[in-house]
């Protein structure tokens, strides 16, 4: 079974993304959708225990934040692969402004996100990287480099 992490600031694509790519092979799990940790916990859980192929929808910007997920995937024998999200603040915000009212974030949490936002390593127990970039709305990925 396989567990996806998504990782990137606000309008890096990562919802649009899992439209288009995970939508009908993989359940989302999105703090933006269930609103609180317990609830995507009970998800997250309901997952690993069905051998439900699932997607962490959220900006997981820190290995902080990624370690539980990878964690408790790994432990239910599941592949984790990362997504990261390659977006100049600039076009994220322009995408952010593009948003309905209610999907719209503040700018702020779009600088302050970038500010922590730390690279995905092998290390942290992701089976495989891939970056991912926008360019004239199409997504492309490519396999991971290893940053020197």
């Amino acid at each position: 079974m396989e567990a996806v992490v998504f990782i990137g600031v606000q309008g890096s694509g990562k919802s649009s993304f899992f439209k288009e790519r995970f939508f009908t092979t993989h359940l989302r799990i999105s703090l933006d959708l269930l609103k609180t940790r317990n609830r995507e916990k009970r998800l997250l859980d309901v997952c690993l225990g069905t051998d439900q192929r699932f997607v962490i929808d959220n900006t997981n910007a820190t290995r902080a934040e990624r370690v539980n997920y990878i964690g408790a995937a790994k432990a239910a024998r599941f592949q984790v692969v990362g997504y990261y999200f390659q977006s100049k603040i600039e076009d994220c915000l322009r995408r952010n402004g593009n948003r309905t009212q209610a999907e719209r974030v503040p700018d702020v949490a779009i600088y302050s996100t970038a500010k922590k936002l730390e690279l995905p390593t092998r290390e942290e127990g992701f089976d495989k990287l891939f970056y991912v970039r926008i360019e004239n709305g199409q997504f492309f990925v490519e396999d991971w480099c290893d940053e020197v």
